[in-house]
């Protein structure tokens, strides 16, 4: 008779728990870290830059611009110094109201009051659109103190004067940030979010009806 193969023994193997595979899991996908390699010697033929050598280096030139007399600063609070290019030195913001954008700037030196290249009372005729324009100025006592130039579109005469007047309010932020307090308590940082209504169909405007008729 052909004789049976024998069975080979089966060692019993203790079922690992949950806790333990995830442990080998986690281990076998860890990348191996590579050795660090040790600092080389610095070479004997490359001199050593030590920290009092390094002092002993010639300090960059910087050219230091002359400050005006005290005599010349008694006038004016703020000293500004000239722009590299020569042009005068401004704060430009954006100021709007309904469809109207405004984007001054604010100069340091003092000059004329323009919009679009017009003088402020000829753009606007009116004295209470003046009032508005001038109001910013007028309530931190700047007034002839600076000259601004505002290029205004969109919106009516109105609404053009407010963004003006919000355009100002924020270049003096930006020219002193103390002004923040009291300009924003007069409402001048504030953008006013009221807009006309849109048009209805069926309706003569945003809620005006057709008159009624009975026959």
């Amino acid at each position: 008779m052909p004789e049976t193969p024998k069975k080979r023994a089966v060692k019993s193997v203790p079922a690992k728990s949950g806790r333990e595979r995830r442990e080998a899991l986690l281990q076998s996908k860890t990348p191996r870290l590579a050795k660090k390699s040790p600092a080389k010697a610095p070479a004997a033929s490359e001199p050593t830059v030590l920290a009092h050598e390094e002092s002993k280096k010639e300090p960059l030139a910087v050219e230091i611009a002359t400050l005006p007399s005290s005599e010349e600063s008694a006038d004016s609070e703020v000293v500004w110094a000239p722009h590299p290019s020569g042009r005068d030195r401004y704060f430009e913001a954006v100021g709007r109201r309904k469809t109207a954008i405004a984007r001054v700037r604010l100069f340091t030196k003092s000059g004329p009051f323009t919009v679009n290249d017009k003088a402020y009372g000829d753009y606007f005729p009116t004295l209470d659109l003046q009032k508005i324009t001038e109001d910013a100025l007028k309530k931190m006592k700047l007034w002839e103190r600076f000259r601004v130039s505002a290029r205004v579109s969109g919106g009516g005469i109105h609404a053009q004067a407010e963004a003006v007047r919000h355009g100002l309010a924020r270049c003096l932020i930006i020219f002193n940030p103390d002004f923040r307090k009291r300009m924003k308590r007069a409402g001048f940082l504030t953008r006013d979010p009221r807009m006309k209504e849109r048009k209805k169909f069926g309706l003569k405007k945003a809620r005006r009806a057709p008159q009624w008729a009975k026959r």
